[in-house]
């Protein structure tokens, strides 16, 4: 790839670069990763061994002034043929935080530099081990909260995605290849089966770009989650039901209007989507300026979830309780009235639908709530999660909404100006391009791997 080759050239300078792979604080290994053309050099000084390819040797590392440092094992992984395609070096010692920082300052006085985020990922991308991705799945996957999301992110790491892509990539070379080739003849005009045959593959390549969108959505689900805000007047019980959910005391939940005043956030395992519940201070009038100020804040909460629990006194009524979530919430917010403390009354209203549904509960018992439980599943839309669904971000959902607006617009010219139709075509193509890194600013590369951990 001549463009990535040209990237490669201005981003990646050619140094060798050093970090740690685990997570801070103490385990029972640590690991050093160097990667570049003096890998191997600085693997060896600390290693006090000559390294072999690929093989797991048993070493005494020591400081440049001869000190020993720890007992460990180092290995050697070549270039190309290594995860970055650059030579990598690999120490395992204790995993003590300051055995794992002396080791990392020998590799730098041996000429090794520190890594950035993601740096290792990202020449791994530019030496074409990967595609970007596949590159930000890995970013996904160290960031999953469930079971779905592994999955998910190693789907895509896997190249799902990519094959997608691709596919349509295909579809859209052969119906640029079928316009272009017309336009070789410019005093003839095209017949009524042949435009008909331009339309027809046409329909189809529009038929496969809802697939692959409609996966990526959910892709975008599993990967970002869900955000819903527990939200209503004070002492509604939304404390409680934030517990209820959350299987555990996350909130503290007393009889006195006003105990939460600020937000408080608590993920559960939604089989299969992590759902971020927000717990909120009460929406009132009030002077007290605490108070207000976290009022304040449940508002920016509310205007930025995804969908909101309006938690009411089921002793209020129906009707007061879907007036009063109407006039708080935002017009265009989505909610679910929830009519909390069943279990100080003897009958139970009947449930209605209101942007969604109505749901009669106690947050201090739990009764009701495996009904909320599966409407919030309903909503997360673990129902229609596809088999085999790969992870997605927001920034691809974008450029495939873009490859579908240039499609879309190519469709009208098969008749005539078929100048115009491969020029929507071509530039669908770039935007497809953008998903995997064919076509990509340095600016956007800078963006996705600046959120990746140091030393991936």
């Amino acid at each position: 790839m001549a463009n990535q080759q040209a990237r490669r050239e201005g981003v990646v300078d050619g140094d060798t670069i050093a970090a740690s792979a685990t997570a801070a604080g103490q385990a029972a290994i640590g690991i050093v990763r160097i990667s570049g053309p003096e890998a191997r050099r600085i693997g060896t000084l600390i290693a006090g061994r000559e390294l072999k390819p690929r093989e797991a040797l048993y070493c005494k590392f020591r400081a440049a002034d001869g000190e020993r440092i720890d007992d460990g094992i180092a290995l050697w992984f070549p270039g190309p043929a290594s995860e970055t395609g650059e030579d990598i070096v690999e120490l395992q010692c204790h995993g003590s935080p300051v055995v794992v920082d002396w080791l990392l300052q020998v590799a730098h006085q041996h000429g090794a530099r520190p890594a950035g985020p993601g740096e290792f990922t990202l020449r791994a991308f530019l030496n074409d081990k990967l595609d970007l991705t596949q590159a930000e799945a890995i970013a996904d996957l160290i960031a999953s909260g469930s079971r779905a999301q592994v999955r998910a992110a190693g789907q895509s790491l896997r190249g799902r995605f990519s094959e997608r892509v691709d596919e349509l990539q295909q579809q859209l070379t052969e119906l640029r290849v079928l316009c272009e080739s017309w336009l070789d003849f410019p005093d003839e005009d095209i017949d009524r089966a042949t435009i008909a045959g331009l339309e027809q593959r046409w329909q189809a390549l529009q038929a496969a770009l809802t697939s692959v969108e409609r996966d990526a959505a959910h892709g975008l689900k599993l990967s970002d989650g869900m955000k819903v805000a527990i939200a209503g007047h004070p002492n509604a019980g939304k404390s409680s039901l934030l517990n209820q959910l959350a299987g555990e005391d996350a909130a503290i939940v007393t009889e006195i209007p006003g105990t939460t005043r600020d937000t408080i956030r608590h993920d559960i395992d939604l089989g299969g989507i992590v759902l971020t519940l927000v717990d909120m201070a009460g929406l009132r009038e009030t002077n007290d300026r605490i108070e207000s100020e976290g009022i304040r804040r449940a508002r920016e909460e509310i205007a930025a979830a995804d969908h909101v629990l309006w938690v009411a006194d089921i002793e209020d009524g129906l009707e007061s309780a879907q007036r009063e979530a109407r006039r708080a919430l935002p017009a265009d917010r989505p909610f679910t009235l929830v009519l909390n403390k069943i279990d100080v009354i003897y009958g139970i209203p009947r449930a209605f639908d209101d942007n969604g549904a109505v749901f009669a509960l106690s947050a201090k018992t739990g009764a009701g709530l495996e009904a909320l439980r599966a409407h919030l599943k309903k909503l997360a839309g673990l129902d229609e999660v596809p088999v085999g669904a790969f992870s997605a971000r927001r920034r691809h959902l974008d450029a495939l909404a873009r490859t579908s607006v240039r499609i879309a617009a190519a469709g009208p010219h098969f008749a005539g100006g078929l100048e115009l139709a491969a020029e929507e075509l071509k530039g669908a193509q770039a935007e497809l391009d953008s998903l995997t890194g064919e076509h990509t600013s340095d600016d956007l590369l800078g963006e996705i791997f600046s959120s990746f951990c140091i030393g991936k």
